[in-house]
């Protein structure tokens, strides 16, 4: 196995051009793991740790450009009011240590559907930066994911950062585990409310073969906040509507038995954090709502 170690962002490009086959290494706590477990041995390992500008993130007027090596435990600390959604499932990374090490650019990069950070970049509506010596693009986060650890990456191209729309409303992160801490997400689900759209954006995690959003689920709940006129009235969510969204919620899996836990277990836990995410996230909007009328 050659290691390379690029300098420089523009080293980095020219390497992935001349060794497709290089995986890129920042963080390490998901490539490492394979190594170690020998399901995975590349011909050549490229380790990013020296390219500084992955470590930045820049937030503008609508959205926070996010550096694809920015540690989590830096989301958690600095990023919670723009990207409360994926500050709360930093928080439930792994450990301290691999917080410290860990970014979001190796779990998009992984694209494995237990990705913690998923659900989150789903409900937002975040987008990838890729790059390669041919040019930059981005990539809408609907369309990264294209099967188990498949992205829609080109052999040539590596992430610099995700785009991330800076909330504008209450955004939610719940994960179903087998303990408190160092476990992969047996399912995991991500809702954010935009009163600005008027809409609903959710993330499902560790639930089917990719992380994926429960479309029939957020055009029910679309169409019944609005007719209710609940984004003007402020009124509490009916239960019948809060269990709607669940079940559609449920229904929009395709999970697997495994040693986590049974599809079905994954369907049922999926339905129960659907429907207290948006119960969390409603009550929040209602309360900075009475908060801004009292204050007006």
């Amino acid at each position: 196995m050659d290691f390379l170690r690029p300098a420089s962002w523009e080293e980095a490009l020219a390497a992935k051009a001349e060794h497709p086959d290089a995986v890129p290494i920042a963080g390490g706590t998901d490539v490492m793991v394979e190594i170690n477990f020998d399901h995975r041995r590349p011909e050549h390992l490229m380790d990013l740790n020296r390219v500084e500008d992955l470590y930045e993130w820049e937030a503008g007027e609508e959205s926070v450009r996010l550096g694809a090596s920015v540690p989590y435990a830096r989301i958690m600390a600095d990023l919670r009011a723009e990207l409360p959604g994926l500050a709360l499932a930093s928080h439930t990374v792994a450990s301290p240590q691999i917080r410290n090490r860990g970014g979001v650019g190796g779990n998009l990069g992984t694209a494995s559907p237990a990705g913690d950070a998923h659900p989150a970049l789903l409900a937002a509506g975040a987008e990838v930066e890729a790059e390669s010596v041919r040019g930059k693009r981005l990539i809408p986060i609907d369309e990264f994911y294209l099967g188990v650890k498949r992205n829609a990456l080109a052999p040539d191209e590596l992430i610099r950062a995700v785009h991330v729309r800076k909330a504008d409303g209450p955004q939610q992160f719940s994960k179903v585990g087998t303990r408190n801490a160092m476990v992969i997400a047996v399912c995991a689900f991500g809702l954010a409310l935009h009163p600005r759209t008027r809409t609903v954006r959710t993330g499902i995690g560790s639930a089917a073969p990719t992380p994926v959003r429960a479309g029939a689920a957020e055009e029910f709940l679309n169409a019944a906040l609005e007719e209710g006129g609940f984004w003007d009235n402020g009124k509490t969510i009916t239960p019948s509507v809060a269990e709607r969204f669940a079940d559609l919620c449920s229904a929009s899996c395709d999970p697997i038995d495994d040693v986590r836990g049974t599809a079905g277990y994954r369907r049922h836990a999926v339905g129960v954090m659907a429907r207290r995410t948006l119960t969390w996230a409603w009550e929040s909007y209602r309360g900075a709502r009475r908060a801004s009328k009292g204050a007006a």
